[in-house]
């Protein structure tokens, strides 16, 4: 007998996914349901589905406890899944543990994490605290870099960004030509900056390349819980930067940036590089968090030959660093 459910489709009510298959609803309850009761728990009203082109995620009630998680990711980002289990192993104070994962399929069950950071009353105090945290994490991934290569999550090096630039722009349809011609001008560019960045000297961590304030939890005071790393590589860490800096920005006004640049950079000072040249990392790093945001678009889309979405990020790559 089909369940009972409620669907959230948001702005994408033609969207594709494998929701609309039952053979494959029926397949997700079960495994839902056989990983509650490991758990001693059992799906007890109505889940709520949110369908969007890039995932499924289902809100599932479990009597008077707190509600649990079922997401799906599309192929590009299979890799979700191992990586949570992986990073509740190695940084488990900074990210929620899985309940369950299914690798091949992947799936993932994940407890509630309390109240979103986006639904606080936050002051700027509080985002240099969580990027402080999401540094320290990240700082402490960098041995790791070869184990999250193992579990497919993508890897870029600041010197194959270039490349990797060229291929997104020659991809993209949805440029007009003055874009292209602004493109082109820029490619030159960005490979100057690449390798003065690579000069530097940072190495490669974990980017989540999405951080905003809709992606991380705050269940207490100075605890922070990252989440949906869905869109994840490894790649230069600073490229993290961008997003929750614009966002905070949007909020408080641009003079507030640079104490959360200062705050993310303190967990790097071990490094041995100057306050001038960490800051000029994360200058010339900024520039790498659009492009993130292309590749990702990209990434999930693949059978796109181009999109407004990943078109703006590219173009965001010339613009000017803030700080």
């Amino acid at each position: 007998m089909e369940r009972a459910v409620e669907v959230d489709r948001g702005a994408y009510p033609d969207a594709v996914t494998p929701w609309e298959q039952g053979a494959w609803r029926e397949a997700v309850f079960a495994w839902v349901d056989a990983q509650l009761a490991r758990h001693g728990m059992r799906l007890s009203g109505t889940p709520r589905v949110r369908l969007r082109p890039w995932s499924v995620l289902m809100r599932i009630p479990v009597g008077r406890a707190a509600p649990v998680w079922f997401k799906a990711n599309p192929p590009a980002g299979v890799f979700e899944g191992p990586l949570i289990a992986a990073l509740a192993r190695w940084v488990p104070e900074y990210v929620l543990r899985p309940l369950a994962v299914d690798a091949g399929r992947g799936w993932s069950l994940l407890p509630d994490g309390g109240p979103l950071f986006r639904e606080m009353e936050a002051t700027p105090r509080a985002w240099e605290e969580l990027l402080g945290g999401y540094a320290r994490m990240q700082r402490a991934l960098v041995p790791r870099v070869g184990e999250l290569g193992a579990l497919g999550v993508p890897r870029l090096r600041v010197s194959e960004v270039p490349a990797s630039f060229d291929r997104l722009r020659a991809g993209n349809s949805s440029l007009d030509p003055d874009q292209r011609d602004r493109l082109d001008a820029l490619g030159t560019r960005l490979a100057d900056w690449c390798a003065e960045l690579d000069a530097l000297g940072v190495p490669d961590s974990l980017d989540h390349a999405d951080l905003h304030e809709g992606q991380l939890f705050h269940p207490g005071l100075g605890r922070f819980t990252y989440f949906d790393w869905g869109d994840a590589i490894v790649s230069h860490p600073f490229a993290s930067l961008r997003i929750p800096a614009q966002r905070a920005a949007e909020r408080y006004g641009p003079e507030v940036l640079p104490r959360l640049r200062d705050a993310y950079l303190d967990p790097w000072t071990d490094l041995g590089l100057s306050a001038a040249e960490l800051r000029r990392a994360a200058h010339l790093a900024w520039r790498l968090g659009a492009l993130g945001r292309a590749r990702a678009w990209t990434r999930l889309f693949p059978s796109a030959t181009g999109t407004t979405d990943a078109a703006r990020s590219l173009l965001e790559t010339g613009d000017a660093p803030p700080f």
